[in-house]
């Protein structure tokens, strides 16, 4: 697997399980019905932030990741990341390369530390697998968010130190 920048070309494999996770409704905070427009708009950052996408031997688009500032001014020395594995490709361990090279990528930038700030406590694979690279649960923003299936569940805010 190459984890590479993405182009916008790139957009036209990442659209049909971006919109396929977006639309489902259970592990991101972003409008069911986004549009692909508003989705590559907030997907494909540009720099000093970055977006790549996990590919194959083929070039076949695996998986996606969006790293960049948390917040600005005094705050801006954290990171953030978002990922997105096309559920064809599940459990192959793209989710986890993408971590990885996220958390590398935020620490060669000069980052201090990780945050991501809207983790679904009901995403128990992605929960599990950020605390297995060092993330921890600071605290759940009790009914953050409404699960199409189980109702009103948390949202963790999970960190990690670089």
């Amino acid at each position: 697997m190459l984890i590479r920048e993405a182009d916008t070309e790139d957009w036209q494999a990442v659209w049909p399980f971006f919109h396929e996770i977006v639309a489902a409704g259970d592990t991101f905070t972003y409008p069911v019905d986004l549009s692909e427009e508003q989705g590559r708009d907030w997907w494909l950052l540009p720099p000093p932030n970055r977006t790549v996408v996990a590919v194959d031997e083929a070039g076949t688009v695996l998986g996606t990741a969006k790293m960049n500032t948390n917040h600005m001014g005094n705050g801006s020395h954290i990171a953030s990341a978002s990922y997105m594995v096309d559920p064809a490709h599940s459990g192959r361990g793209v989710g986890r390369a993408l971590c990885r090279y996220t958390i590398e990528w935020a620490r060669a930038a000069g980052f201090r530390a990780m945050q991501f700030n809207a983790v679904v406590e009901t995403n128990v694979h992605a929960v599990k697998l950020y605390r297995s690279l060092g993330f921890e649960v600071l605290g759940t923003l009790p009914e953050g968010f409404r699960h199409p299936a189980k109702g009103y569940v948390g949202l963790h805010i999970m960190h990690r130190t670089l």
